[in-house]
Order: structure tokens, then sequence, then C-alpha cells
């Protein structure tokens, strides 16, 4: 099993590269900010429940070098937490429109992002390179998805697509996403595609 995981990562890191150097001329594998914008409401409401991990600063922001370990690490964790929680809205299980916490058998989108960035951050991952995003679906809902910012690009980790991809690749509309130096502060992002 693990040197399937293994040869799959090596593959798909591979592909991944030779997709950014085939496109790089088309668009950056980075997202482009466009400045300070509001905190999502779940979010606001997290960290006030949740102070320590939202009441921090750093002064070093650090995205991930991509390795064959990295990508393999990231690829068990995201199938992991797909594969571990059911997806269900806030309305059914909590009775309420926006609630944003850890899963422990069932959550929604920004559930999953934040579950996906705490193992992450525990596996040693730097947190200034994993941040929730806000984005929307083709159909106008609204959506989050955990972005890993690393050597080669950012990369999306999403509950409803069990791969990871460059976030220019995703049939998502990037609107805004955490602050990497101040996770309790949002960023907006230019998408112009």
């Amino acid at each position: 099993m693990k040197k399937r995981i293994w040869g799959f990562a090596f593959l798909t890191t591979a592909c991944l590269a030779l997709s950014f150097e085939a496109s790089a001329a088309s668009y950056s594998p980075f997202m482009e900010l466009k400045g300070a914008t509001s905190a999502p409401i779940g979010h606001v409401n997290f960290c006030r429940k949740n102070p320590s991990e939202c009441n921090v600063s750093y002064r070093i922001d650090r995205a991930v070098k991509l390795s064959k370990e990295s990508w393999a690490q990231l690829i068990e964790i995201n199938g992991y937490v797909n594969q571990s929680i059911r997806p269900v809205t806030d309305k059914e299980l909590y009775r309420t429109e926006e609630l944003w916490t850890y899963p422990k058998s069932a959550g929604d989108c920004e559930d999953f992002a934040l579950l996906k960035r705490r193992m992450l951050i525990k596996a040693g991952w730097p947190a200034t390179a994993l941040l929730i995003t806000v984005v929307k679906e083709r159909n106008g809902n609204g959506h989050a998805v955990l972005t890993v910012r690393t050597d080669r690009g950012d990369l999306i980790l999403d509950n409803q697509d069990p791969r990871i991809l460059p976030w220019d690749k995703t049939p998502y509309h990037f609107v805004k996403r955490q602050a990497a130096l101040q996770p309790a502060q949002w960023t907006a992002i230019i998408d112009t595609r």
C-alpha cells in the first residue's frame, strides 16, 4: 500500500510540475491578492470560541517546499478527512445556518478544511501555508476549501473533489482567504479567470 501511494504521489507530482511548466505563460500558479477584506461570520464566531487558534500572528511567511514526502502526506491527510467525515449541512447537523467547528464524524465544507489544516499543522506544516479559502461554485453557492501554499503554487484541498489541484484548475471563482501572517484576518483574491 505504501509503495502504491509513493508511486502515485511521484507520478502526480511529476504531472503537476509539467502542468505548471506547460501553462506558466497563461497564468500564475499563485493567487493574486487584493488587500484586506471582511472575515466570514462563521470564522469570526469560530475565533471567539477558539481564541488560541486565531489570536496569533506570525513573523515569517512560509510556504511549503513540495517534495515526494510532503506530497504523499498531503494526499494521505486529504484522503483520510474526505473519507472519514460525512458531508452534512450545518442546518441539518446543528440547526443553524453557519457554524464552523472541528468535525467528529460529520460536517460541512469549512469543517473539512479546518480539520485538514489542523492535521497538517500537527504534522509539522507551517500554519502560514494553510489558509481557509472562500470560493463561489458555478451555481453561485458559497464553498470553503483549504489552500496549501507551496513553492510550486497554490494547491486546493476540497471535500467535493478527491484530487489536489492547482487553484486555477478548479471550477471555482476565488473570493477571499485567511491572511497568512494573521489567521483571524482575511485577504481578498483577484480571480479574473
